[in-house]
């Protein structure tokens, strides 16, 4: 039996290079890129400049998938292409999936559920347009009157898809409620090429339990990866039936001053300043005085305050021990 797939799964501001390079350090062995519009991407004046965030590898990460969205085939085949042409991206991922309300709107995401003939026109454009290995997230379907993952896998299969993503929720449900990995496990039934299984993932407990109720190839980890990489490390070594340590609070600090160091050097004081603040607070989530150190951290100008912050933080940790 192959060794089951770690990936991490796409997140809308959170999957940029910094938290793909510490997960993959971590064992994560496959990334994806926040997603991308495929229009506004053809569209925007200076494509690469404009998404030169969202788009941005580092040279020492493991290349990840690029993941895109839309609902016109016309867009979404191009956008791959060019992608792909870039040479930075291990795959292409398309998101039938993110139940976001101005992304479903526009009848992208996981309203493209609703319709599978235009999800069939779309992967099949995407298929043609490049030759990097496809990939396909969705969800359960749109309501638990309309379940039809089992369907969509198999279309996707069809036409070419390499693996398939399945979150085991539908899109009315957003993050609510548990997810259902016997749906998943119906999917994995039906077709042949790799599905992983999305949902409700944040231990090697939950790994472990997932892999056996759904039969997947692997596991793909969203929130449970939120200010823990270390999940992939835990994942791994239940895997190989090896005893765990977790890390200590110096060590989560460590990561966490690291995190913020990548994003300074490549962001910028201000934006890494305000973009780390989310991240830094599911690294302290738990924590003796986590909710005295986020108030403290929202009020931080600089990423030395902040760094100072988090060294006072893990003195207190060692201290209260």
């Amino acid at each position: 039996m192959k060794t089951p797939i770690l990936a991490l799964a796409p997140m809308a501001g959170i999957t940029d290079w910094p938290m793909r390079t510490l997960c993959a350090e971590q064992g994560c062995g496959s990334t994806t890129t926040e997603m991308v519009s495929a229009q506004g991407f053809l569209q925007a004046p200076n494509t690469l400049n404009v998404y030169k965030y969202l788009l941005a590898v580092h040279p020492d990460e493991p290349r990840p998938k690029v993941q895109i969205f839309g609902h016109e085939t016309g867009y979404m085949a191009e956008a791959a292409a060019r992608l792909s042409d870039t040479g930075l991206f291990s795959g292409v991922d398309i998101n039938m999936g993110c139940p976001a309300q101005k992304v479903v709107t526009s009848g992208s995401g996981s309203a493209l559920m609703r319709d599978l003939s235009q999800c069939a026109a779309i992967i099949g454009a995407v298929r043609k347009a490049t030759d990097l290995p496809l990939s396909v997230k969705m969800r359960l379907g749109w309501d638990d009157a309309h379940i039809n993952a089992v369907e969509l896998a198999q279309i996707a299969q069809d036409l070419g898809a390499d693996l398939i993503t399945v979150h085991g929720r539908t899109r009315m449900q957003q993050y609510a409620g548990s997810a259902n990995w016997l749906e998943i496990a119906k999917v994995k039934a039906a077709v042949s090429i790799p599905v992983l299984c999305n949902g409700d993932i944040d231990s090697a407990q939950s790994a472990l339990k997932a892999l056996e109720v759904t039969g997947c190839d692997g596991v793909a980890i969203a929130r449970g990866a939120l200010g823990n990489p270390f999940v992939f490390a835990e994942i791994s070594a239940a895997l190989r039936k090896e005893a765990y340590i977790p890390p200590t609070d110096d060590e989560v600090v460590a990561t966490a001053i690291r995190h913020g160091q990548m994003m300074l050097a490549w962001k910028g004081e201000h934006s890494a300043v305000l973009e780390m603040r989310k991240h830094l607070c599911w690294y302290i989530h738990g924590k003796r005085g986590a909710a005295r150190l986020r108030t403290r951290i929202t009020a931080a100008d600089t990423m030395q305050e902040v760094f100072d912050l988090l060294a006072q933080f893990a003195a207190l940790q060692k201290s209260a021990d």
